[in-house]
């Protein structure tokens, strides 16, 4: 080969050469930027604008990330557990109620990152570290209006390269988060033992007159049980067979200690038994909200996970102490009432029939019953007759029930609502549409013996 085809082949060489770093680069420019300290996160970022009130939060800059996780549609792996993420990709999912903003930090597969103090910056606010490393910051007492966010940097960590734009709220609105799932644990993120206190007022204002069987009445007067983990493994054909007709599920509660928003270990199973044995199902939460902020995350917590069963009993909050050393034991009557209110309000908006549950001496004493006179009532009183002055639609009339099919004391109940059963009220029929008809009074109806 002579000297000029020689010179000829090595600039072809090099150009082509040139050519592909060229294209590499401009196709990792973001990366370049990074690597080299050129990124501007304040100058120059393409802010996302919240689209409407039903969309005021944002998933970092890469909105295909959880189309690598096989698992992101399966709702049982979805969102049931935290885990400390090891990997560099992160995003933020924003929301707000009332003048606050809730950031959480999220991994490709759309779990909660926790075991790192990630921080961000709130343009004209300030800057804010998740200091518990719980893959959560709480910024409250803002002021109503837009405000620009993103995350700081971070070791080991590959943040969101975007200024995110959020809607701050002046006032509260009772509507359904669509991001609660992030904040929901189950029992294995948690210590139950101090985070699951419920303690049934009930069995202490007991006068000892109380029916532990069945009570027969006519046939306008549904009888039926509550259960949750509490009642261990249930055989819920034999429940059906035993003439149990209808069940309150408890789907969750909020830890007494923490705070934490937590399932119900045998709720899913609970469910599903309950509905494939043909028997109706309602459901109840336990509340330990201090805020009404709070009281609408509970809510949307329940809706998150009813909404894919056919729910024809009203969900119920379950008002009560959590021993005493519980985080809302002491609240006064009336934050208590405007709490429950929230919550109440919430599950009205979605759709679905909703009311308190308590005992007599609580209702009485600890919430404005007055206030919630619009929500149906389910009275907790264990008395041959309930003492109870105020209008109720349902009545737990013993705690120390027997129901084949369930090897534990059971709680029975009998309903005075004319509950539309015909209806398929889950999310994939069109969802909630109305069940409670009318009610035959608030007093037990006589036997027929």
């Amino acid at each position: 080969m002579d000297s000029r085809k020689l010179r000829r082949t090595l600039f072809i060489v090099i150009m082509m050469f040139f050519m592909i770093t060229v294209i590499v680069m401009m196709a990792n420019w973001e990366l370049v930027q990074d690597k080299l300290g050129l990124a501007d996160r304040t100058q120059g970022a393409e802010p996302v604008m919240a689209q409407d009130e039903t969309q005021d939060k944002q998933l970092g800059n890469d909105l295909h990330a959880f189309m690598q996780d096989e698992t992101f549609f399966d709702t049982d792996t979805h969102y049931k557990s935290i885990e400390t993420y090891s990997g560099k990709n992160v995003s933020l999912v924003m929301s707000s109620v009332a003048k606050d903003l809730r950031v959480m930090i999220v991994n490709s597969s759309g779990r909660l990152v926790t075991g790192a103090p990630f921080s961000i910056t709130i343009q004209g606010v300030g800057e804010y570290t998740d200091d518990d490393e719980d893959g959560i910051i709480y910024v409250d007492e803002l002021r109503a209006g837009e405000y620009s966010v993103y995350m700081n940097e971070i070791e080991g960590y590959r943040v969101p390269n975007t200024v995110t734009t959020i809607k701050v709220k002046q006032e509260i609105e009772y509507r359904v988060l669509e991001d609660i799932e992030y904040m929901m644990l189950t029992e294995n993120d948690v210590d139950a033992s101090k985070e699951d206190t419920e303690e049934k007022g009930a069995e202490n204002d007991a006068d000892g007159t109380e029916n532990t069987d069945f009570e027969t009445y006519s046939d306008s007067v549904k009888k039926g049980i509550d259960v949750s983990k509490w009642n261990e493994t249930i055989d819920w054909e034999a429940v059906k067979e035993d003439g149990v007709e209808f069940a309150i599920i408890r789907c969750g509660y909020r830890g007494s200690s923490s705070g934490s928003l937590i399932i119900d270990p045998t709720y899913e199973r609970n469910i599903k038994g309950a509905i494939e044995a043909g028997i109706p199902v309602g459901v109840y939460f336990f509340t330990q909200a201090v805020n009404e902020v709070e009281a609408v995350e509970e809510a949307s917590m329940v809706i998150s996970l009813i909404r894919e069963y056919d729910v024809d009993y009203p969900v119920f909050l379950d008002s009560e102490s959590a021993g005493g050393s519980g985080r809302a034991d002491h609240l006064s009557a009336e934050v208590r009432t405007a709490n429950h209110k929230a919550f109440l309000e919430t599950i009205a908006s979605a759709g679905y029939a909703t009311g308190i549950y308590g005992s007599t001496n609580w209702l009485n004493s600890k919430v404005e019953m007055k206030e919630l006179s619009s929500y149906h009532t389910w009275l907790a009183e264990y008395a041959d007759i309930p003492t109870y002055d105020e209008y109720y639609h349902m009545w737990q009339y013993t705690s120390r029930g027997s129901i084949d099919g369930i090897s534990t004391n059971v709680d029975l109940n009998l309903c005075y609502m004319n509950i539309d059963t015909s209806i398929d009220h889950s999310a994939s029929s069109g969802g909630y549409s109305g069940v409670v008809n009318g009610d035959t009074g608030n007093v037990p109806v006589e036997s027929d013996d």
